[in-house]
């Protein structure tokens, strides 16, 4: 240990966390006691963690507990625990940076909306720092179990926000006393009854006492192993925000206790609002996860497929052993019954909400759908499940919002269909603009609209719904002849058209698969398609811009006869070559492709254009 007094600076994101929270959260301000208690008591979780290898940790006191205490005359409030305690070096990590992934995406979402970032800030985690809310100086001594060197830590408000003290202290011992020094105004906070009620409001879940005097003010009792006719919706509101580090209530929760081969018991949530990190790789959340009650671990991430990153909650097995890591949960049988079993019971949750309350559950879709989907392809056992879960935009409305079931889907069906079209595009703009929806709308049957990028994905893996395919309107043949009152197109009408098809192949060239007449233009002159087997070409843009190999393959140019562009076209003429690189560039653009020769086009296009103005 350092043997002298330092005066260190605040991490640049420190400071600006500290005055959003200061003048953000100040509404909400007496959260800062429940995040005090919430990390005492995992400083006390985790002292309880490494004595299953030392138990010399414990020295002479092996009771944990939280005191809360506070002196008028000082105008002080202290918040102590006998926990794992700190070092130094981890003060200084812990407190004087954010040592997070995401951190510049999180203050990249701020707003500058008071409201909108305080819920930010609930997501990020406002811990320590909460203490600023309602005092002006804060002074923290700990020690580290294990050790005998202790530390004192001290930010004062008053002299700015970017500097803070460490020097060594003395502490009889282990854990961490956080001393807040308040500012004018704050005086309800040295009232007995008013801190009780803060601690029975927000941590009464918590399962170490919290003491003020001799008087344990909790129930000190683990919430999910109590029974779930004595837990009140407020309770578990309460303890979804302390695990899920929210400001908000969650949208559901189920708390159930499995027996059987394995027996454990589960308390998950589905949040409100995704967290700014959700698309962060390297950010990977899970459940806490306890045995027997001892807690083990944060983020246990193995205990649910990772299209379910966004659920918060605790799993308590009473069959894995205390010494658990996450190498053993990576190869446990234990483990992969369980996140099975949460998988399922996650699911089962989300489909009651469906039916139950469908504008709760378009609240989620909106923020956790884009998730949801990638279960189709990484959840292969759950797939009818999460097929029943998903929504979509569709021409029935045409509008963007994606609240499209595939049940809806079916039940809308034409006489004879026995396919569910899809058209996937960039944008939502893009696939209710494709011109290979053309004949869908003259015929009045319904096109699923999908815009996200997991979509390719999703209908990669998803080839059917009960019993029905799932047929890209832009690959291979529709099948509408099966349709009511849909006339098949007729062989010698096809026939008919052979010169001009022939020549406009030639004309494009090694560009083509082949040139057809297609059944699905009414008013755009060209598309292009890609063959039964090949790949569509809204997926090999996204594997392009991606950086991934494509696999060499060329569209099928369909052209609509009946448009008075094509019917214009006779091959023998001297434009013609010009006309056919148009069409296929046209349709190129038409289903968001990206010319090789921009400039070319935009020539090309000219000239025909002055051509047609000359006598």
């Amino acid at each position: 240990m350092t043997a002298q007094k330092e005066t260190l600076g605040f991490q640049a994101e420190v400071k600006q966390l500290l005055h959003l929270m200061i003048h953000s959260l100040y509404s909400n301000k007496e959260i800062f006691l429940r995040e005090l208690i919430s990390n005492a008591a995992d400083a006390a979780d985790k002292l309880r963690f490494e004595a299953l290898a030392n138990n010399a940790l414990y020295e002479s006191d092996v009771d944990l507990k939280i005191r809360i205490s506070f002196d008028k005359a000082a105008r002080t409030l202290t918040v102590a625990d006998n926990g794992v305690g700190m070092s130094r070096d981890e003060v200084v990590q812990n407190i004087g940076t954010i040592a997070r992934s995401g951190t510049r995406e999180f203050f990249e979402s701020l707003t500058g909306d008071q409201a909108k970032d305080a819920r930010l800030i609930g997501q990020f985690g406002v811990g320590f720092y909460s203490s600023f809310i309602v005092a002006d100086r804060v002074t923290l001594v700990t020690r580290r179990a294990g050790s005998r060197e202790a530390v004192r830590w001290e930010c004062d408000m008053t002299k700015g926000a970017g500097e803070y003290t460490v020097e060594p202290a003395d502490k009889a011992g282990r854990g961490t006393d956080v001393v807040l020094h308040l500012r004018e105004g704050e005086d309800d906070l040295l009232e007995e009854h008013r801190l009780k009620s803060i601690v029975r409001k927000y941590s009464d879940h918590i399962a170490i006492p919290v003491l003020m005097g001799a008087e344990t003010v909790n129930q000190a009792s683990a919430l999910w192993a109590r029974p779930k006719s004595e837990i009140s919706d407020e309770q578990y509101v309460e303890f979804y925000k302390y695990i899920g580090h929210d400001f908000e209530a969650p949208l559901a929760w189920t708390h159930n206790r499995v027996e059987g081969r394995q027996q454990y018991t589960q308390l998950l949530y589905i949040p409100a609002r995704a967290p700014f990190d959700l698309w962060d790789r390297h950010q990977r959340h899970g459940l806490k996860l306890y045995v027997r009650r001892v807690f083990i671990m944060d983020d246990a991430e193995h205990l649910l497929p990772a299209y379910l990153r966004f659920v918060r909650g605790v799993v308590d097995s009473a069959d894995l052993p205390l010494n658990v890591s996450r190498e053993i949960l990576q190869q446990s049988k234990d483990v992969d019954a369980i996140r099975a079993g949460c998988a399922k019971r996650v699911l089962a949750l989300l489909a009651d909400l469906a039916q139950k309350d469908r504008e709760k559950y378009a609240a989620f879709w909106r923020e956790f759908g884009r998730v949801l989907k990638e279960g189709v392809g990484e959840d292969p056992s759950n797939r009818d499940e999460i097929a029943k879960l998903l929504r979509f935009a569709s021409t029935h409305a045409g509008t963007e919002a994606e609240d499209v079931s595939l049940a809806d889907y079916l039940g809308r069906m034409k006489e004879g269909q026995d396919r569910i079209y899809y058209v996937t595009a960039e944008t939502f703009l893009a696939a209710k603009g494709s011109p290979h929806l053309e004949i869908f709308g003259k015929r009045g049957i319904e096109v699923l609209l999908l815009s996200d990028r997991v979509d390719e994905w999703l209908v990669a893996n998803l080839r059917e719904f009960e019993g029905k395919p799932l047929v890209s309107v832009a690959r291979g043949e529709l099948g509408l002849d099966k349709i009511k009152g849909e006339d098949a197109t007729k062989d010698h009408e096809v026939g008919r058209y052979k010169d001009l098809l022939v020549g406009l192949k030639r004309a494009l060239g090694d560009r083509v698969k082949d040139v057809r007449v297609s059944q699905r233009l009414t008013e755009s002159p060209s598309c292009l398609i890609a063959d039964e087997h090949d790949i569509g070409g809204n997926l090999a843009r996204i594997l392009k811009a991606a950086g991934q190999n494509v696999p060499a393959s060329k569209p099928i140019l369909e052209v609509n006869p009946e448009h008075a562009i094509v019917a214009r076209l006779e091959p023998g003429d001297a434009r013609f070559d010009a006309w056919a690189g148009l069409l296929f560039d046209q349709a190129l653009l038409a289903e968001g492709g990206q010319l090789e020769d921009p400039a070319g086009f935009v020539r090309r296009t000219n000239d025909l254009m002055l051509s047609l103005t000359k006598p």
